[in-house]
Formats: C-alpha cells, sequence, structure tokens
C-alpha cells in the first residue's frame, strides 16, 4: 500500500554458547529501551550486510558480553513476524574459548540448564530452539 512502511525481514544471528564442564548456556537480558526490553535471549544480533553471520555472532558477543566464542554447527532457523518486524534467527552452537562474561551491551546474563530454560522470560522466537535443546539435554541424560 502507498504510504505504509515496508516490513523487512531482519537476518539475526544467535549463539547457544556453552562452556566445556557442563551443559548450561548463556542467556543475556536485553537493556531498558532496546526491542523486547527485559527479555533473556541467546546472545547475538543482527547481521550486517555483506556479513557471514558466524562472524556476526563472534562479533556481537565480543561487543556485547566481552567474550571469545567458537562457532561450532547450525543449530536451527527460525522465522517470527512481531508486530513491528519480522525476523528470520540463524541459531549456532558455540563454545565459549576465552573472557568472563561482561555487561557492555547486556542487563544480565545467566549461565542456565536447558531444563531451567522455561524459567526465564525469553522472546517467542527462540521456542524451537529452547524445545531442541531441552529434547537434547534430556537425551544425553538417558542415553
Amino acid at each position: 500500500m502507498l504510504g505504509m512502511p515496508s516490513a523487512m525481514t531482519v537476518l539475526v544471528a544467535a549463539g547457544v554458547i556453552r562452556r566445556d564442564e557442563g551443559p548450561e548456556v548463556l542467556l543475556t537480558r536485553r537493556m531498558k529501551g532496546a526491542h523486547l526490553a527485559g527479555k533473556w535471549e541467546f546472545p547475538g544480533g543482527k547481521v550486517e550486510p555483506d556479513e557471514d553471520p558466524r562472524d556476526a555472532v563472534v562479533r556481537e558477543c565480543r561487543e556485547e558480553c566481552a567474550i571469545e566464542v567458537e562457532v561450532e554447527d547450525i543449530l536451527d532457523v527460525t522465522f517470527h513476524a512481531y508486530p513491528e518486524k519480522s525476523v528470520l534467527l540463524l541459531f549456532y552452537a558455540c563454545r565459549l574459548r576465552r573472557g568472563a562474561v561482561r555487561h557492555l551491551g547486556v542487563a544480565d546474563h545467566a549461565w542456565v540448564h536447558p531444563d531451567a530454560l522455561d524459567g526465564y522470560d525469553l522472546p517467542p522466537a527462540d521456542e524451537p530452539v529452547v524445545a531442541k535443546l531441552r529434547a537434547r539435554a534430556t537425551t544425553e541424560r538417558h542415553g
């Protein structure tokens, strides 16, 4: 329609980051004033034009949390339409390589066991990957 802003899908890359010693994954909390402020999410952000999404995960983790991660495999791909914009999310399995999480661009962080993710207020777009993480944790526990 004429006069209506065009909705564009935003490409987002996020890291499902684990430390070597356990199944816990890193969640960060969005800052006040941001889209979905106060929600917990997997670290990451918008992929810049011509940027490899894996590089975006590394960059966002460095900029927002002061950590270095190694990107492994793609874990999930999800599309979600929010009222104000649509997002295509690429979730990558990652390993923490260096650094302690600092709150440079996030309000808080937590290392969370997959079984406890339901206790955090995550965006609707993260629900499919959370279900996959819970199923994987159950499989790992029961062989």
